[in-house]
């Protein structure tokens, strides 16, 4: 997301406060070396393997890791009539992932031929992540890479904030913590307390690559409306955010954020 989203600079509007132009196509690319060890296994099979795979950033999309051919098990690839079209890339082909009983349909796709400003695609090819079981980055097991380019940063703060529902105060707080994430508006977590309406838990919950596994709660307004999935918590948040465990962040078209009495 870092890189190709909002105003970055592989985004499709070029950034505003800047004292250069980026010549080329509205839509870019860019490969970037990704050289820690990355391995995907399927079946109780390594099907991946690799220390010299590359991040394919694109615009509007999020970063894909590409790996060299050679670095996959090619007897657990099976060839597939499947083919895309990409007027930046070229013609892609895919292959399906088999071992055993197991089959995932057009698991793999690669460029073989790739368009002249993408040549470096050649030889190399992209395992969609929930083809395989398991993914590892070096030795521990991760649900998704985290780009360099995106980073998440966890502050304490002093500033008063409030969550509004028209003239009702949801949440109120002057001990916010703020959550700056790259290519996302700052987020305020609070703590229980602050929280003034009830909540009922929902069976909600979302994954983030750098803050970990959310759980979700409906806001219970005195009027009577349920505004749904509402607030939010990383219980237990990954390293890089323990500042946010056990605090709550609200966000929903009907609630209003005020942040040292302006709307933010």
């Amino acid at each position: 997301m870092g890189l190709t989203y909002g105003d970055a600079p592989l985004s499709a509007s070029a950034p505003k406060t800047v004292n250069y132009r980026i010549d080329g196509p509205a839509h870019k690319l860019l490969a970037n070396p990704f050289p820690r060890r990355v391995r995907a296994e399927f079946a109780g099979r390594t099907v991946l393997d690799t220390t010299a795979g590359f991040l394919l950033y694109e615009t509007a999309l999020p970063a894909r890791l590409y790996v060299p051919e050679t670095d996959l098990d090619a007897s657990a690839f099976v060839p597939s009539d499947h083919s895309t079209h990409c007027p930046f890339k070229g013609d892609a082909t895919y292959r399906s992932l088999k071992v055993g009983d197991r089959v995932v349909e057009n698991a793999l796709w690669a460029y073989p031929d790739p368009t002249p400003d993408a040549a470096w695609l050649a030889g190399y090819a992209s395992l969609y992540w929930a083809a395989a079981d398991t993914w590892y980055d070096e030795d521990e097991q991760v649900r998704g890479l985290t780009d360099p380019y995106h980073r998440v940063d966890v502050r304490r703060s002093g500033r008063h904030v409030q969550v509004l529902a028209g003239d009702v105060v949801v949440a109120e707080s002057d001990a916010p913590v703020v959550l700056a994430e790259t290519g996302l508006p700052l987020r305020y977590y609070l703590t229980p307390d602050d929280v003034k309406v009830p909540l009922t838990p929902t069976a909600t919950s979302t994954f983030c690559p750098y803050k970990g596994d959310a759980s979700y709660w409906t806001a219970q307004l005195p009027d009577g409306r349920e505004l749904a999935d509402a607030v939010w918590s990383y219980q237990q948040p990954y390293p890089e955010s323990t500042g946010i465990g056990g605090r709550l962040s609200l966000l929903h078209d009907d609630l209003t954020l005020v942040v040292d009495g302006k709307p933010a």
